[in-house]
């Protein structure tokens, strides 16, 4: 039989770290974090990391792992993620992979294709015209070279908006027609996905809730040092940062702040979900109760 690698996706705040812990001492599996803020260092409570009490309990990796000044990409995280895995298994005990980001396990699972596509000066450019003209101009003109890329990329994921064009503009091909020759992991491994899913008044609820621990855990002063720093393209998009910058920088008042970010995070999650309905490989959970029923498929001999 093939090694297994178990995946728990879903939207923020929907309780997969509760559910993942549950699933890993079951299974005697680590757990590999699949977020892609998570991986930054300094950001424990922006990221909503687990607790130091939840991390006693189950071995997790690629928390915290990187410097919020240093580009970090999705080719690195599968190098690492793909490291991990094979020394879970060396182990005798099984990788399951917990987060709510859809390009990682994306990239993890199906691969990244092998055309080195890439330019910092057209980067550049394209950012700055973002930063000018806005992401939706950039994502009308990706409609025009790339329509299957457009439908999948948000108008406001500014990055990948970027990184589809970038190939374009290098390779002269779609990102989407390169995408389809990537060589996955299916081969290999034994891989099952798994998605909580919670009725939507329910998850705005977790979320409200989750951003007001943030801030009584100290979201504020967190942000203050992260500030302090060069922030790389990526750590700095995490939600919380600006909407705090606002509030320290005098524009609106701590009550303010704090409803954006729920307000931010609502939507975030509505595009995690987009993302994942997609993919037809997930095993949607509704009801933790089911969840012992659907694992026994998942345990190791």
């Amino acid at each position: 039989m093939k090694p297994q690698i178990i995946f728990l996706v879903g939207p923020t705040a929907a309780g997969k770290t509760v559910l993942a812990i549950k699933i890993a001492q079951k299974l005697n599996a680590e757990i590999i974090s699949c977020d892609s803020m998570q991986i930054y260092k300094g950001m424990e409570i922006l990221s909503s990391q687990p607790s130091k009490a939840e991390l006693k309990k189950v071995r997790h990796h690629l928390l915290s792992e990187v410097n919020p000044e240093k580009e970090f990409d999705v080719s690195r995280y599968r190098s690492l993620a793909l490291r991990k895995i094979k020394e879970i298994h060396k182990k005798g005990k099984l990788p399951l992979f917990v987060g709510g980001s859809g390009l990682y396990m994306s990239i993890v699972i199906d691969g990244i294709f092998k055309v080195k596509a890439e330019d910092k000066n057209i980067r550049e450019k394209l950012y700055c015209q973002a930063g000018r003209r806005g992401s939706l101009y950039l994502h009308q003109r990706l409609a025009k070279v790339d329509p299957q890329a457009a439908s999948r990329i948000h108008p406001n994921d500014t990055k990948r908006i970027v990184r589809a064009l970038e190939v374009f503009e290098v390779s002269g091909k779609p990102i989407s027609e390169l995408q389809a020759t990537r060589v996955g992991l299916g081969n290999k491994y034994d891989i099952h996905i798994l998605g909580l899913d919670i009725p939507r008044v329910k998850l705005d609820l977790k979320i409200n809730k989750r951003v007001e621990k943030m801030f009584r855990q100290g979201l504020v002063n967190e942000v203050k040092k992260l500030l302090k720093l060069k922030l790389s393209r990526t750590s700095c998009y995490a939600i919380g940062i600006k909407e705090v910058q606002g509030y320290l920088e005098g524009f609106y008042g701590l009550k303010e702040a704090r409803e954006l970010i729920k307000k931010n995070t609502r939507h975030y999650a509505r595009r995690q979900m987009t993302w994942f309905r997609k993919d037809k490989r997930i095993k949607w959970i509704t009801d933790q109760k089911t969840v012992s029923g659907m694992l026994k498929v998942h345990c190791p001999d």
